[in-house]
């Protein structure tokens, strides 16, 4: 699993620079994210503080990115403070070393991120106003890209220069593609049905009294910033909605649409550019006598379109290449072009069908201006009660009830719920994340949570309920379960630890596992992508040292539920290098990419070792 994790997080730094541009992009601000309020650190990298949110955010970013993985939660929080460590170590490197990259290349990226783009160009009022609602200036956003750029360049400077010898990609096929010779018997968790003591519970469950505790959990008050609630209170005048209308007609505006039809001579490596309008010079003059629906289905080298007549469909204009649409665009419905030449050849083209430019009128879609105008002015409002919302609840952070008076929000409660799961507001992950905080715990009101681009929530603590150990009555029937299950593993492991030691002293494993009653399976050519073992078997098995001097190198394989699996593996035969070139080119982008991998976290390592690094529980 942590190989799938290096595998995802190296090579790219598409997820530090997605960080560094999302992030401030949240609706509480620059400022709150690179201040901290009150909260104290919890990671510490050199000079530079994380606190809590930070690190959830650095979770939420990497849960996302690893959602079809389903990795257990606590690997993934582990993961991604590591994550959120490295980079940052990295980041700072970068800047100590003073290392450089041109304005050009800043301005090229920055210009090509969707969120400054209209109609798929870079629109500078786009850039300037999306900055500004977020507090941002273009000098800082350019210094965050340009710190986010320089560290993918010195990741790639290391990752991309690795060499990779032709001993290299020899020795990766004689692994890869090695065979092992195996035995082995599995022996299954046998169910005990003896029930333990009363003695034996009371010391499982004082020994296992964490296992035991109830979830702990809160309730919260909260306040909401919604943009629907905006819009209901927002009653445009007439004169306002017919402007909008005027100034915005062309999203209530269809262009001219034309319904092509053409007949295709192309030019081929057999026809000529003049051949080809021969053919279409010729078609034409058989027009006079014969239908146009007809010749493309004989002639027409384009043969998706032929059997229908040379139908292309409607258009509007812009669509088609420049020459094609100005010669469709001057025909009237019904007539036939004279030969038009394009890339592909020589076409001849006939409009079938002409559906007008259109404008609804005002009084056809007032509804939907009205909702618009609505929308337009709601979200200037949300804006900036964001920014008070924001101000009000941090400077009145013991208080919910002035940030309502002041705002006009009504104050909302929630049920307790815990920290993996609850319903309403609870359900989202955020406001769990939120309301466990150390800051809200200790009675101070949350930053304001983002839900959505539409909402957004203040919360504080209502009730805490901690976690406790439940009573022993409670969990009487989960501790004898327990206890039961360990009884028997631990007599599946006795067996296996027999048959070991007997292979060990060299009798064969049949007549060991003869003695007890178990089947010997024999794989005389194991692949490492064999799916016929469990995978742990089969791990365990390639990780084996080799048989020396005709001794079987003898392992006991523990499963999750407790089954042993004992392997005699008897002979290891080396791989053969593939024959297909293909094959060995991506053999040796697997190995320089691994080289890469490796040094870059060298490197990483090495800073990491004069630096101070804290993480706090």
């Amino acid at each position: 699993m942590l190989s799938k994790i290096r595998e995802k997080t190296q090579g790219t730094f598409a997820w530090v620079i997605l960080i560094l541009i999302c992030v401030p992009f949240a609706l509480w601000g620059l400022q709150n994210y690179t201040e901290g309020g009150q909260e104290s650190a919890v990671v510490i990298v050199g000079d530079k503080e994380f606190v809590q949110r930070d690190v959830n955010q650095a979770y939420a970013q990497f849960k996302q990115q690893y959602a079809d993985m389903q990795l257990p939660e606590e690997m993934l929080k582990k993961q991604a403070i590591e994550k959120l460590i490295r980079d940052e170590l990295l980041l700072q490197h970068v800047t100590a070393e003073k290392l450089s990259i041109t304005d050009e290349t800043v301005r090229k990226f920055i210009a090509s991120l969707q969120y400054f783009q209209r109609d798929g160009r870079f629109d500078k009022k786009q850039y300037e106003t999306l900055l500004a609602t977020q507090g941002m200036t273009s000098a800082q956003f350019v210094n965050r890209i340009r710190k986010a750029l320089l560290m993918e360049q010195y990741q790639k400077a290391i990752t991309e220069s690795s060499f990779v010898s032709q001993h290299d990609i020899d020795s990766f096929f004689k692994i890869q593609n090695q065979t092992r010779h195996i035995e082995y018997v599995t022996v299954n968790v046998q169910p005990v049905s003896d029930l333990p003591t009363s003695d034996e519970i009371n010391a499982y469950y004082q020994q296992h009294i964490n296992e035991y505790q109830s979830a702990e959990q809160v309730s919260v008050e909260y306040v909401e910033l919604l943009i629907d609630d905006l819009m209901a209170d927002i009653a445009p005048t007439e004169e306002q909605l017919k402007a909008y209308y005027e100034e915005n007609k062309e999203l209530y505006s269809t262009k001219e649409r034309r319904k092509i039809s053409h007949i295709l001579f192309a030019k081929t490596k057999d026809t000529t550019e003049e051949q080809a309008l021969a053919k279409a010079e010729a078609a034409q003059a058989r027009l006079a006598s014969e239908k146009f629906a007809d010749l493309a289905a004989t002639l027409s080298d384009d043969s998706l379109t032929a059997k229908n007549g040379g139908d292309l469909g409607l258009f509007e204009v812009g669509v088609m290449e420049p020459d094609f649409e100005k010669a469709a665009a001057k025909l009237a419905l019904g007539e036939v072009s004279k030969p038009v030449k394009s890339a592909f050849g020589y076409h001849l083209i006939t409009v079938t069908e002409l559906v007008p430019a259109q404008t609804k009128t005002f009084s056809e879609v007032k509804n939907e201006v009205q909702q618009a105008v609505q929308r337009v002015e709601a979200e200037t409002q949300f804006y900036q009660l964001a920014e008070s919302l924001t101000d009000i609840s941090f400077e009145n952070s013991d208080n919910l009830q002035i940030v309502s008076d002041d705002l006009g929000l009504t104050i909302k409660r929630s049920g307790l719920f815990g920290r993996s799961a609850g319903e309403g507001i609870a359900s989202e992950e955020s406001i769990r994340n939120i309301a466990f905080s150390e800051s809200v715990l200790q009675g101070h009101n949350s930053e304001p949570v983002e839900l959505g681009d539409s909402r957004l929530v203040v919360l504080r603590l209502l009730e805490h309920l901690p976690s406790e150990a439940k009573p022993l009555a409670s969990v009487q029937k989960e501790i004898i379960a327990a206890i039961q299950s360990n009884k028997a593993k631990a007599q599946a492991r006795t067996v296996a630890k027999s048959i070991k030691a007997q292979l060990e002293s060299g009798v064969s494993l049949s007549d060991a596992a003869k003695e007890q009653g178990l089947v010997v399976t024999e794989m005389t050519e194991l692949k490492r992508n064999n799916g016929d073992l469990p995978w742990q078997v089969s791990q365990a098995v390639f990780k084996a040292a080799k048989p020396i001097a005709g001794k079987p190198t003898v392992l006991v394989v523990d499963s999750i539920e407790g089954d042993q699996t004992v392997v005699s593996l008897l002979s290891v035969s080396d791989g053969t290098k593939d024959d297909e070139a293909e094959q060995v080119k991506l053999a040796a982008a697997n190995i320089a990419r691994a080289l890469g991998q490796a040094d870059y976290s060298a490197v990483i390592e090495g800073i990491r070792a004069v630096t101070k690094v804290i993480v706090k529980d």
